[in-house]
């Protein structure tokens, strides 16, 4: 039998408090779409889709009273971010799996773009990205290597 809405999303909850217990740091996504709260949501239930479909990562909406950016008090009015966190049964670190699912999700359609923060570290992703956004999506996985695993082997050329 299916689980309800009320018993998947306390189960979501759950699994998002034990990574976090464990030492993990949820990651925010938003996607911005220069103020259109309706395109916001109908991008991010979709984006919230696409993810939680992937093995190995627990994704759900951030409470309207927590903050979704470094320095904001809590969500404005219409504002809706994601969270998303990487399980132990991955076998590449999370932020290799959500970084290429996001690319994929925003390659779709035109001008999607996500913003990612983990800790007090964010970067915009788009979906056909230059090389030196491509350098600064590796740089900023160097950066958060340590939140979610070994770091990305990309030294093999």
């Amino acid at each position: 039998m299916p689980k309800s809405p009320d018993r998947l999303g306390k189960h979501i909850r759950e699994r998002k408090e034990q990574h976090m217990r464990n030492g993990g740091t949820p990651w925010t996504l938003a996607v911005p779409t220069g103020g259109d709260i309706l395109r916001q949501e109908r991008l991010t239930r979709n984006l919230h889709d696409t993810l939680n479909r992937a093995d190995g990562l627990v994704v759900g909406f951030h409470d309207a009273d927590e903050p979704t950016e470094p320095g904001h008090k809590g969500a404005g009015v219409g504002e809706v971010a994601l969270w998303a966190a990487g399980t132990a049964a991955v076998a590449r670190p999370a932020s290799q799996v959500l970084i290429t699912l996001i690319k994929e999700w925003c390659a779709k359609e035109r001008h999607r773009k996500v913003v990612v923060t983990v800790g007090d570290d964010s970067i915009e992703i788009t979906g056909r990205p230059d090389a030196a956004q491509e350098r600064m999506v590796r740089d900023f996985q160097d950066r958060i290597a340590g939140e979610d695993g070994p770091e990305p082997d990309d030294g093999a050329a």
